[in-house]
């Protein structure tokens, strides 16, 4: 019985949807990081990004992982509708630059950027995903899978935080849709 309310605790957090820190209203941290999109690498700074318009930026837990991969091309595949929309969007994960270049040639089509979130940007916006260390004593940094839509004035407009990756395109279409109709 003990063992089974342990599994069971566990796996909660992957079961239920969770919560972000950064609440609609709050402000946005700054980065600056490393960023790819079809394989190219470069530096890419959020407030340059916000210049242009919304920016919808997801964070997904690692690179080449079944959900990710799937949210990746669900991204991809609504990239025109979110440009239509007046947004940019960015993936970010803890994975390296050069995972990330691999990644952003696999499955994002090369449609969006996909950027590297070290332990300043995973912290400021509160998508540290706790996992045990594996057996050679190593913990893997990981991201939750949150999706924050930021506005022009770098304030979180919108936050969709659930590991399952099914609707975080749709949540943050119809979120960005609504900013352009606010105008």
């Amino acid at each position: 019985m003990r063992l089974a309310l342990i599994v069971a605790a566990l796996t909660l957090p992957f079961a239920a949807p969770l919560s972000a820190a950064l609440a609609p209203g709050a402000r946005a941290p700054d980065f600056t990081t490393k960023a790819a999109i079809a394989g190219k690498a470069f530096t890419l700074n959020l407030r340059s990004q916000l210049r242009k318009g919304p920016v919808v930026l997801y964070f997904f837990p690692a690179a080449f992982t079944g959900g990710c991969n799937a949210e990746a091309k669900a991204f991809a595949d609504s990239v025109d509708d979110f440009k239509a929309a007046g947004a940019t969007v960015i993936g970010m994960s803890a994975d390296d630059i050069g995972k990330l270049q691999e990644f952003s040639k696999a499955h994002c089509a090369g449609r969006f950027a996909v950027a590297s979130a070290g332990p300043r940007v995973i912290q400021g916006f509160d998508v540290a995903l706790n996992r045990p260390a594996g057996a050679d004593g190593k913990v893997r940094t990981m991201t939750t899978r949150t999706s924050y839509v930021i506005g022009r004035d770098g304030k979180i407009v919108f936050v969709h935080s659930d590991m399952n990756p099914a609707d975080h395109v749709r949540t943050t279409l119809e979120a960005v849709r609504g900013l352009a109709k606010r105008g």
